[in-house]
């Protein structure tokens, strides 16, 4: 080849080397734009830890810029609890090592503590010794913060106290929370993965495709209240929200199911329910007898009255004697309705038990048809019982005449047994209503039993409502009066019914411990004088209580209200040696009467009269100066013995 051969080689080589040159030049100036470009952090340093190089991602990221970095020391970005965090990465990376992904926390140029994932790796030259380090950092604040809130979401799921599960389009449950557990019963373990239809109780399956259905359709069921059931098999109250799970496109994934147990709710709704029935009857019951015992005192006294005159005819006499029997009967039901609404207390006495059912045996005998058998298993020497025994009498009468009625017209058996029970650990009542638990103690027994048809579970939920009766017509109070009375006298009912099989009632009474109060006796009848001012709103009590005193020779003078007798008494004319003053009284009534009389007349001797028991009244007027007290409604005797008694020097 000669000389001539050779430059066109020459000059394709150097052609070449610029090509490969530009090559270069243009792949540098490529990485580099992607290097500024990158969302990341990318720093170069030396292994003293100089800043060498300084991207757009680290000006974004720190707050310097590049002017501002190059030639500072790496560690400006150092919180001060972090200085010796750089001198361990710089050791590894002479050692030739790489941090990777390390969380940590570096400072912006503002102060701001930035969280940042940091990878550091070796920078080497071409003899592979380690000459720096590049610092890739990533800004992990966001990611961090999400995953905060949601750990702190799930903190809330967990400890909530309602059941907070996830499930499919199909009812698969995906997620299970604690309290979930414990409502149902089941743990996450045996619940993720199955059907939610294992929470229905048999004959509602329809009841949970028809959610998934409106979940579908993008719908919402809120404070749906139904019946699940637990693991065990116990059927439980709750109140359901159900709502669709949307992914970011908004297209429903699955559903949310929050469940909240509201069997203590339902239970505490019931009982408020009886209690407000209750109290209602009672309002009735005591306005009901408070008018009618006015009623029973206007007709009381004047037919005992007409009665005791001797120059009636004999038949006269016979039928006003039956108008004050009837009355007495009246006055009696009245009692038990105060009783029963709270209004009174019970006339207590000594009772034996076995007596008394013994001794009313000939009355229940024509009470129940004959088809029905009345049998009497009664403890001998039981203890007394503190009880009023009208009131013990109607429950016995009530219960023995309800057996008799779910006999009906076949033959049957009713049972009364009594006995003495010994109580050694504290007794649940079980009826609502009933208060609180029974003490240890000694307790007499009233049992009837009969083998009628007996009641099913829903008759027995509500026998104690007022005038709930399963006969075609009803009698008024009913169980519920029975009831009233028992809890009245400190006892406790309960009841065992079986369809077909029959009925039993079991009540438990306080054996008396010590003295029984009783009563007083009323004094003997007898003529008197004075002035005695009757004090009642009721114009039929006042004339009354005017004949039969007039009668027993005493001067009266009326008023019909409490203001009305202050002003009589502060008048003084004539003298006013007594006054009858009734309890209960609209506008001034007879507390406040009382009080003003004895501003006025200190020294008048005061008797009460009202439909309240001799006992409620010594309770509520202990101490304010009272001299007697008599009861509506009574008879012209009872009255003007009362009045002599209270005017005795």
């Amino acid at each position: 080849m000669g000389p001539c051969d050779e430059r066109p080689a020459k000059t394709g080589a150097r052609t070449s080397s610029r090509a490969r040159h530009s090559h270069f030049e243009r792949a540098a100036a490529f990485l580099a734009a992607i290097v500024e470009s990158a969302d990341v952090a990318i720093v170069g340093k030396n292994l003293d830890g100089i800043i060498q190089s300084w991207n757009g991602g680290a000006e974004r990221l720190y707050g310097y810029s590049r002017e501002e970095a190059l030639g500072q020391p790496v560690a400006m970005l150092l919180p001060p609890d972090r200085i010796g965090e750089e001198d361990g990465i710089l050791a590894r990376i002479r050692e030739g090592s790489s941090v990777e992904n390390l969380e940590t926390v570096r400072l912006a140029r503002d102060g701001r503590a930035v969280r940042v994932a940091l990878t550091v790796s070796p920078i080497r030259d071409g003899r592979g010794a380690v000459i720096g380090a590049s610092h890739i950092a990533r800004d992990i604040g966001e990611r961090a913060e999400l995953e905060h809130t949601v750990a702190h979401l799930a903190s809330i799921v967990e400890s909530s106290e309602d059941a907070i599960i996830s499930k499919d389009l199909e009812g698969t449950i995906l997620t299970w929370n604690g309290a979930a557990e414990r409502i149902y019963g089941y743990t996450a373990e045996e619940a993720i993965g199955k059907s939610i239809a294992i929470l229905l109780p048999p004959g509602q399956e329809d009841e949970e495709s028809h959610i998934l259905k409106r979940l579908k359709r993008g719908e919402r069921v809120e404070h749906f209240e139904t019946v699940r059931l637990r693991k065990d098999g116990k059927r439980i109250d709750v109140s359901i929200t159900v709502s669709p799970i949307r992914d970011r496109r908004g297209t429903i994934r699955g559903a949310s199911h929050v469940a909240r147990d509201i069997g203590a709710r339902k239970a505490f709704e019931a009982q408020l329910r009886h209690t407000q029935k209750l109290e209602s009857l009672g309002v009735m019951a005591g306005g009901v007898a408070h008018d009618f015992n006015n009623l029973l005192t206007g007709i009381l006294a004047n037919a005992s009255l007409a009665a005791s005159t001797p120059d009636k005819e004999q038949n006269i006499r016979r039928l006003l004697g039956d108008i004050t029997s009837a009355a007495e009967r009246a006055a009696a039901l009245t009692r038990q309705l105060l009783a029963f609404a709270g209004k009174g207390r019970f006339v207590i006495e000594a009772v034996d038990l076995s007596s008394m059912v013994r001794e009313i045996s000939a009355l229940i005998h024509t009470s129940i048809p004959r088809s029905v058998t009345l049998r009497l298993d009664l403890a001998r020497d039981l203890p007394a019982m503190e009880a009023d025994p009208s009131q013990l009498q109607q429950v016995v009468m009530n219960l023995v005449i309800n057996a008799a009625e779910a006999i009906g017209e076949r033959p049957g058996e009713v049972r009364v047994v009594t006995g003495l029970r010994h109580i050694r650990e504290p007794l649940a009542r079980p009826v609502p209503g009933g208060g609180p638990d029974l003490p240890p103690g000694d307790y007499v027994s009233l049992e009837v039993y009969d083998n009628g048809c007996g009641m099913d579970r829903a008759t027995l939920a509500k026998i104690f409502d007022p005038f709930f009766t399963t006969k075609f017509a009803g009698r008024g109070l009913g169980l519920a009066a029975v009831l009233g009375i028992v809890n009245g006298h400190r006892g406790t009912l309960c009841v065992d019914s079986t369809p077909g099989r029959g009925t039993a009632f079991r009540l438990l009474f306080p054996a008396a411990r010590g003295r029984v109060p009783q009563v007083p006796r009323r004094p003997a009848v007898r003529r008197g004088r004075g002035t005695v001012l009757v004090v009642d709103d009721e114009e039929a009590v006042r004339n009354a209580a005017r004949n039969a005193l007039s009668h027993f020779g005493y001067t009266v003078l009326l008023a019909s209200g409490g203001l009305e007798a202050v002003e009589a008494l502060r008048d003084g004319v004539p003298t006013i040696d007594l006054v009858v003053l009734d309890l209960t009284m609209p506008g001034m009534g007879g507390e406040e009467a009382l009080q003003r009389i004895r501003e006025v007349r200190p020294d008048v001797p005061v008797l009460l009269s009202s439909g309240f028991n001799y006992v409620e009244v010594v309770r509520r007027f202990t101490g304010q100066g009272i001299t007697g007290f008599v009861q509506k409604p009574y008879t012209a005797a009872q009255l003007a013995a009362a009045v002599g008694n209270a005017m005795e020097p």
